[in-house]
């Protein structure tokens, strides 16, 4: 069940090198989602979702979504493509190194065992792109292991599997996941036409990963994992592929009473991804190719070490301390054709853009607790940096440099911290208060690759400063037998961040900003900006009753988000972030109505969002349920019916200049069994 995290965080013996979760984390807004939370989702960023406080940049999952929109954030200040959140998987980030996205295909929910969502920013070992806070994801451990086979509407096929081995002191975890769907075709109102095609997708995962015992205590890990995904994107002639893989090595030791913890790790990820994109004609009668975005490849790598004491006695509680420090290098480019000629019949510019970005950081964090209180807090200073940026565009005919321009190397420094006190009142209460600070520089992408979505054009810029958010929140909690009640009230702000500013609309050339090209008609222009300073107020509530064999759980998410966008973008002063919902509500009901069967109903609403920066694009708000069942024939074998979007709501995700919106996907059906050993 989704959960907050328990006041005190025990440490845990674990096959994988890691060290055990800080006494301090329960200081903040931790959630944390466990093996029944997973297991009964297809994909990650689904399981998510169902967090009312996890803000995906659109409201289409990973079945339909483009590489480059499934970024997350925690929270709805402001959601990006890029992500304001920090993705790890035993401490290795997974955002893309060139785009900061997350393939979510690349792991699969059932070969993970847990994972927490800590809300608002700060210092430890997360650092740089934990802006909005940090989705903590840990593998499974042990020989148990589970099979998921099942079939879905559209021509839906999926097989997943995890499982363990062990002998004497080494073992081996693996898992695979290989899916496919024929797809469901977005704009399906009476303006589609010719040119909307479906969401088809074929992805596939795997991973193995190796640890061997040392000693009672300590533990090495080494870990390789691959990812290949190829997926339609609703229009004719539009495709994208992503590709990659990593590997890590991490070794640790558990801390305790007298004796020291630490852990090293290294890790390098390469990836790779290839878009297609179009332009539409009048009438939605067809495309005329915009851009082949043919090849990016990217180069992201790093390390981490730590050290940890525990147990310490310090003014009659316990006292704990941790220093360590991290560094996080990427590069990339985007290799592509543009400027389609129809008399010549093929693209007549080639287009190469990157650079490297690189952040190197320390840090102490330290908590203190004794009887009733905890008092956790850390300190972290970064150096982030831009280096080797240039954008260079050829007539492919005749080879011609058409612009040729490299940037300046930036650099700067960042102070973040963070400060939380929690308190035990009694009887079930506990209240707690934090004020943190944290920091994300700008992707690979952000600075040097333009795109284009239908007719809609944004240019890169290689001057973005990076995002700085500080906030401060207060919480209660109250726990009783069977349950669970609890609240935050929050305010966050979020200097110089980056959004997709309009520019110009079409048709034409817009003269402030040539370099976009002409612009069609229903399309806009927007360049990638540092706009100003979004504030925002919100509240968090969540609920959970158990009745026998019921248990009843419901959340709330409540965002006032606002622009200032001074003397920079003043056109927004006033506004809503794009993609950035007021409400969000969630609701669910399990019932284990016999010793074999398994209901569920979970229900989502969310209020209408914008889909571009001047509020000129509303998508409506959307109420959503989705229905399981779940049988279990005998021991370890159990089958499943699920039905997502039971009352077949069209939820729109997307609205073009011209008024033609894109929706989730319709109603879906799912059977399925499993196998547990």
């Amino acid at each position: 069940m989704i959960q907050d995290a328990p006041p005190a965080l025990p440490e845990v013996v674990v096959t994988g090198a890691r060290l055990p979760p800080a006494a301090g984390d329960a200081a903040f807004s931790v959630t944390r989602l466990d093996r029944t939370d997973l297991d009964r989702s297809t994909r990650l960023d689904e399981a998510l979702g169902r967090v009312p406080a996890v803000s995906l940049f659109r409201r289409t999952s990973s079945l339909a979504a483009n590489p480059t929109t499934q970024g997350i954030s925690l929270r709805a200040i402001a959601p990006s493509g890029a992500g304001r959140a920090l993705v790890t998987l035993d401490n290795v980030p997974l955002n893309d190194p060139f785009g900061g996205w997350v393939l979510w295909s690349q792991v699969a929910p059932e070969s993970l065992d847990s994972l927490d969502l800590v809300r608002g920013a700060g210092a430890g070992a997360y650092g740089a792109g934990a802006l909005t806070g940090v989705i903590a994801l840990r593998e499974r451990d042990g020989e148990d292991g589970r099979l998921d086979v099942s079939a879905a509407g559209y021509g839906g096929r999926r097989v997943a599997a995890t499982t363990g081995l062990r002998t004497g002191r080494v073992a081996l975890t693996a898992s695979v996941l290989a899916d496919h769907s024929e797809g469901y075709t977005p704009v399906r109102s009476a303006a589609a036409g010719p040119a909307d095609t479906p969401l088809d997708l074929d992805t596939r995962s795997a991973a193995l990963r190796a640890d061997v015992e040392l000693d009672g205590a300590t533990a090495l890990s080494m870990r390789a994992s691959a990812y290949d995904e190829d997926r339609g994107s609703g229009l004719l002639n539009t495709r994208s592929t992503a590709t990659g893989h990593s590997v890590s090595a991490t070794l640790a030791r558990t801390p305790a009473r007298g004796r020291l913890g630490w852990r090293l790790q290294a890790w390098r990820r390469e990836s790779d991804f290839a878009n297609a994109s179009a332009s539409v004609a009048p009438g939605r009668s067809g495309t005329t190719p915009a851009n082949d975005q043919y090849a990016t490849p990217a180069i992201g790598w790093g390390g981490n070490m730590a050290l940890r004491q525990t147990g310490i006695d310090v003014s009659s509680g316990r006292f704990e301390w941790e220093i360590g420090a991290d560094a996080r290098l990427s590069e990339g480019e985007t290799q592509e054709r543009f400027s389609w000629s129809v008399p010549l019949n093929r693209f007549t510019r080639d287009r190469f853009a990157g650079g490297e970005t690189s952040v190197v950081g320390g840090y102490v964090e330290a908590s203190w607790t004794r009887d009733v209180w905890l008092v956790a807090g850390g300190l972290r200073v970064d150096r982030w940096g831009n280096a080797g940026g240039r954008r260079l565009e050829l007539d492919r005919a005749t080879g011609a440099r058409l612009l040729d321009e490299t940037y300046p190397d930036r650099s700067g420094e960042v102070t973040s911290a963070r400060l939380g006190v929690r308190r035990d009142l009694g009887q079930g209460f506990a209240a707690r208060a934090a004020a943190y600070s944290g920091f994300r520089p700008a992707t690979i992408n952000e600075l040097h690759r333009p795109f284009r979505v239908g007719n809609d054009i944004t240019e890169a810029n290689a001057a973005l400063e990076p995002e700085r958010l500080q906030g401060i929140e207060i919480g209660l909690s109250w726990e009783g037998s069977s349950t669970r009640l609890g609240a935050t009230l929050f305010w966050n702000r979020i200097r110089d961040a980056i959004v997709n500013l309009t520019v110009g609309t079409g048709p034409g050339v817009i003269a402030a900003l040539p370099r976009g090209g002409f612009v069609p008609a229903g399309g806009v222009l927007r360049q990638r900006q540092n706009a100003g300073t979004i504030a925002a107020t919100g509240l968090e509530l969540n609920a959970e009753h158990r009745l026998d064999q019921i248990t009843l759980s419901a959340a709330l998410a409540w965002t006032d988000a606002t622009i200032d966008g001074g003397t920079a973008a003043a056109q927004l002063t006033g506004l809503r972030p794009a993609q950035a919902p007021e409400w969000s509500v969630t609701g669910g009901i399990d019932w284990q109505a016999t010793d074999r069967l398994n209901l569920s109903l979970n229900a989502r609403y969310e209020s209408a969002r914008f889909d571009d920066d001047l509020n000129s694009r509303t998508l409506d708000a959307a109420v959503t349920a989705d229905a399981r069942a779940g049988y279990r024939v005998g021991q370890g074998v159990s089958l499943y019916a699920a039905v997502d979007n039971l009352f077949d709501r069209d939820v729109e995700v997307s609205l073009t200049g011209d008024g033609v919106a894109g929706y989730a996907a319709p109603r879906m059906a799912r059977v399925g069994i499993t196998l547990d050993w």
